[in-house]
């Protein structure tokens, strides 16, 4: 999401974070954010175009902030008692679980993670597909579903809004001259081949 205002900035974040049942990590992440983003204002400039993610990632909550400017990369420093400024990378490094900074074509991101609690999901952690499903399902339904699945609540929440997804996708092929018979035939296939290379 595109930035502008520190409140709107922190009110970003009380939304998503109360969703997950995460409300115990909104000061933390507030304070994470608000020292990412300073960052990229007193280092590359008050006016640079900012955009800042926030995700669930496994156990730990992701926030990502995405600048322009790949030339200069964050780096704590050691600022002297006195000085007011140059301890926020400092903080973020004190208040998450890990941060980092990844360098693209055009640009960066600076990215710090927090612990959850949550359980990491045990089957292919990591995966591509998982993570494109999980990614997918949470934009589709009411809630994350990166969130522990151990209840029957909540495993049956994420199997609701799988077939929605499912149905939806059929009804958009039949809409575009699709043949959604085929298609599910093809894609049962491909599962229980991807399926059968894994196990």
């Amino acid at each position: 999401m595109p930035l502008s205002g520190s409140n709107r900035l922190h009110s970003a974040l009380d939304a998503p974070l109360t969703l997950w049942g995460l409300p115990a990590l909104i000061d933390a992440a507030q304070l994470c954010l608000t020292e990412l983003v300073t960052n990229v204002i007193t280092h590359v400039g008050v006016k640079t175009p900012t955009w800042v993610a926030v995700s669930l990632k496994g156990a730990h909550l992701r926030i990502e902030v995405r600048d322009p400017d790949a030339s200069t990369l964050p780096k704590p420093l050691r600022a002297p008692p006195t000085e007011e400024n140059g301890r926020g990378l400092s903080l973020v490094a004190a208040v998450a679980d890990r941060w980092g900074v990844s360098p693209y074509d055009h640009g960066k991101t600076t990215w710090c993670e927090l612990t959850t609690g949550f359980a990491e999901p045990a089957a292919r952690v990591g995966d591509p597909r998982d993570m494109r499903a999980e990614a997918l399902l949470t934009l589709y339904g009411s809630r994350p579903l990166t969130a522990p699945r151990t209840s029957r609540l909540s495993r049956a929440t994420a199997e609701e809004a799988a077939i929605g997804v499912i149905a939806d996708l059929l009804h958009w092929l039949s809409a575009h001259d699709g043949d959604p018979d085929y298609a599910l035939d093809l894609a049962q296939v491909r599962f229980e081949a991807e399926a059968g290379a894994a196990g």
